[in-house]
């Protein structure tokens, strides 16, 4: 029996999986990834923290702000014949793009924001400026949004490219993002960039409004009216999901209470209803092309384990009524609000600054093998998710999000599983995430909180960031495995159950190995 130290049996959970157990859970967690503003891919870290996210995950699609931002240098002006005239530049665009591809990514590109000399006004957002307001002349928008596409497909093909998901604009419904929040100039904007973009080729797939908290009802709900009534045939629908109240910011920090899981699940349904109750858009997907806890990049619950289970509960339902889901960011390389002082500063990002994997990276290379092991769904609840393989082996992943501490200790769970047997002997084997094994952050504190790291303190904290791993070999009784999971405070565990007797070579005794005494 595990020791569960201050728990009591009501945190104990029974589970029983019969050979007809079937639950639904759609899991396109690798589908696509958020990023900092395009300019910051041109960087050596950016750069390697991509690599590493790539490497232990993998994802399919990447997206981010700023394609069309001066530091991108895409649209360009000059004069002649006492003309201004137009021309474009690809040269960062197409190293950009390069290092995408190298790395496995396709880009979901989002079109925005405004060139400077394209720009209708002045206003900007962030610290690098980004312009956020309506071009003055839509044909010449048009006429970028064309050469831009026949310039990538004429480096990548046409076949490939065409592949590429298009969003028109990012969180139109919030004044900084466009200007007055003006609905019925973003509607314009999406018109007229949709058919721009379907006039270079009709199988480009192209969606919006991209939309985040507060209006998200009101924008959907005239948003699809806006394409019913214009005979749009849009692709998709975008918007974003963040799940925290409004922060209160303390120095370079932002600290917030969390809303109920369940109210913003319901809300994503909203979204669901409203698409649906138009004929022609019916079952049209939906991509969340950013999620997180917190909308902030000084959101300082990022850092945290209690983060990682968190996501982990949302990754279990995003897909409940949503085609995909994209976290923002994969990296702490961003600078929305300038240049972060430490390396744990409450960046978005899955991985520190320094390539240092933060708990919520684990989750979502959790999920991945979920994703990887084409296995079916036998069970899910809100702390665990449980597949099948065809052949009888099982995975699966449980989170434990504590929201309190009780006089006894921190808040603990068991799971107590019942699988049916197929076979004699099975290895346990289970990839921990908690406070207590994988907590880079608490590292980080005890060393005192360097805002520099040296060398050898980055090294350190990495060793601290890996998952705690642990094996045990079960035998069937009665025909069941029978498995004791415990899953303590803010804990994330991925587990296997896999079927295989030992195979021990000729002479070897493992009992007798371990019972050796000096």
């Amino acid at each position: 029996m595990v020791n569960l130290g201050g728990a009591t049996e009501n945190d104990r959970k029974k589970i029983v999986i019969t050979k007809d157990s079937k639950a639904f859970f759609h899991n396109n967690v690798d589908y696509c990834v958020g990023t900092g503003r395009m300019g910051l891919a041109l960087t050596e870290e950016y750069q390697e923290e991509l690599r590493l996210v790539q490497k232990e995950i993998g994802f399919k699609h990447i997206r981010g702000h700023g394609l069309f931002c001066d530091d991108m240098a895409i649209f360009q002006t000059y004069e002649e014949d006492g003309k201004v005239r137009v021309e474009y530049n690809y040269t960062y665009l197409d190293r950009v793009m390069d290092a995408y591809k190298k790395v496995g990514l396709r880009p979901f590109l989002e079109l925005g924001f405004m060139p400077k000399k394209l720009a209708s006004g002045s206003q900007t957002i962030f610290y690098w400026q980004g312009n956020t307001t309506p071009p003055k002349d839509y044909d010449m928008w048009c006429n970028m949004v064309h050469s831009l596409l026949r310039h990538l497909m004429g480096r990548y093909g046409e076949e490939e490219v065409i592949q590429w998901p298009i969003e028109v604009w990012n969180e139109p419904n919030l004044c900084g993002f466009w200007e007055n929040a003006d609905m019925q100039e973003y509607f314009k904007l999406f018109h007229r960039t949709f058919d721009a973009i379907k006039e270079v080729n009709p199988g480009f797939r192209v969606g919006g409004p991209a939309v985040c908290g507060g209006t998200d009802e009101k924008w959907i709900q005239a948003f699809m009216e806006y394409c019913h009534e214009n005979h749009i045939p849009v692709d998709f629908v975008t918007r974003h999901h963040y799940t925290i109240d409004p922060p209160e910011y303390i120095g370079h920090y932002a600290y917030s209470e969390l809303m109920k899981a369940e109210d913003g699940f319901a809300n994503l349904k909203t979204t669901r209803d409203i698409i649906d109750s138009f004929p022609e858009y019916k079952g049209l997907q939906i991509h969340i092309t950013e999620f997180n806890s917190s909308y902030t990049p000084q959101g300082v619950i990022h850092d945290t384990n209690l983060n990682a289970a968190l996501i982990a509960q949302q990754l279990s339902r995003l897909g409940d009524v949503n085609e995909s889901y994209s976290y923002w960011t994969f990296g702490d390389v961003f600078e929305e609000q300038g240049v972060p002082f430490t390396p744990f500063h409450g960046g978005f990002g899955l991985v520190a600054n320094g390539c240092i994997t933060k708990p919520t990276f684990w989750t979502f290379a959790f999920y991945k093998k979920l994703e990887e092991s084409e296995a079916n769904c036998v069970y899910k609840d809100d702390n665990i998710v449980v597949l099948k393989r065809a052949n009888g082996d099982y995975l699966g992943v449980a989170w434990n999000i504590a929201r309190k501490s009780t006089e006894q200790g921190k808040e603990k769970m068991l799971l107590e599983f019942t699988f049916p047997a197929e076979q004699e002997e099975y290895c346990f084997l289970t990839k921990t995430v908690d406070e207590e094994t994988c907590n880079p952050l608490k590292v980080w504190h005890d060393m005192g909180e360097p805002a520099n790291l040296s060398e050898e303190q980055t090294k350190l904290i990495r060793e601290s960031s890996r998952p705690f791993v642990k094996t045990e070999r079960k035998k069937q009784e009665d025909g069941n495995i029978c498995v004791e999971l415990p899953v303590n405070e803010n804990g994330v565990v991925y587990f296997e159950l896999n079927a295989g007797k030992v195979n021990q070579d000729r002479g070897y005794d493992y009992d007798r190995v371990v019972s050796l005494k000096a």
